[in-house]
């Protein structure tokens, strides 16, 4: 039997689903250094823009709550997302013993919903200086709070030309653990 070291929950962004190129790519660096891995659907809950103009995410957080709780009993949990994936996994990351986490796209308000936080654990962040959603210095100002860290690339809000460079930076968090 493998040796598992821990498991990542991988929560894509919205409008997007558990395949998409960002948390396909997080999926493949744990694997290769024997992490469990799971990459939870939320694409009905984005769909419900009845709830509000991001879906239901009160019912993402939940989601991602009861996933997060469960997984505790397959070693230390390691949280990580994409855009309205990294807020529920910062939010949910001060409610369930979490070992890491690891943002992308990081917003770090929402609107009405509470401003992002996360854990006093290794905190590691990805995120474009193009963002044309969440301006750079938003979540520099929030990382150097937190003593995170953070790498800033020359990249829009999709990250698109840095899925390599985001899926490196999260196999550093993970082989640091």
């Amino acid at each position: 039997m493998k040796n598992i070291r821990g498991h990542c929950i991988l929560s894509h962004g919205f409008e997007s689903g558990p395949d998409a190129t960002k948390v396909t790519a997080l999926a493949e660096a744990a694997e290769r250094l024997g992490w469990t891995h799971e990459r939870p659907d939320y694409t009905d809950l984005d769909a419900r823009l009845e709830v509000g103009p991001l879906g239901d995410v009160p019912e993402r957080l939940r989601r991602l709550q009861a996933l997060a709780e469960k997984a505790v009993d397959k070693g230390p949990v390691v949280l990580a997302g994409s855009s309205l994936g990294a807020y529920i996994s910062g939010r949910i990351s001060l409610s369930v013993p979490t070992r890491a986490v690891f943002l992308m796209s990081t917003p770090t308000a929402l609107g009405p919903l509470p401003d992002l936080d996360a854990a006093d654990v290794p905190l590691s962040i990805v995120h474009g200086w193009d963002d044309e959603l969440i301006p750079a210095q938003a979540v520099i100002d929030w990382a150097l709070q937190r003593r995170a860290r953070l790498l800033l690339v020359n990249d829009s809000h999709r990250l698109s030309e840095h899925v390599a460079t985001a899926a490196q930076a999260f196999a550093q968090l993970l082989a640091g653990l």
